[in-house]
C-alpha cells in the first residue's frame, strides 16, 4: 500500500495546502481549490508563496 502522499495539509476557505516530495528528493508546495468547477491548482517551492496564493485565490466557477 502507497503511504499519503501529502502532509502538512491546511486549508484557508475552499483552498488548501499541502507538501510532498517530487521524485528527485527535493519537497514541493501545492495550493488546489476545491470549489466545484474551480480549476485553480499550482505547485510553488516555497510554503510560504503556496499560502499566499491560497489566501488571495477568489473563485470564479464557470
Amino acid at each position: 500500500m502507497r503511504p499519503n502522499r501529502f502532509y502538512k495539509v491546511i486549508r484557508f476557505g475552499p483552498v488548501r495546502v499541502g507538501s510532498f516530495s517530487d521524485g528527485r528528493g527535493r519537497t514541493l508546495h501545492t495550493a488546489v481549490c476545491t470549489a466545484p468547477g474551480c480549476d485553480f491548482s499550482a505547485e510553488y517551492r516555497g510554503r510560504a508563496a503556496a499560502e499566499l496564493a491560497a489566501q488571495t485565490h477568489r473563485c470564479n466557477p464557470r
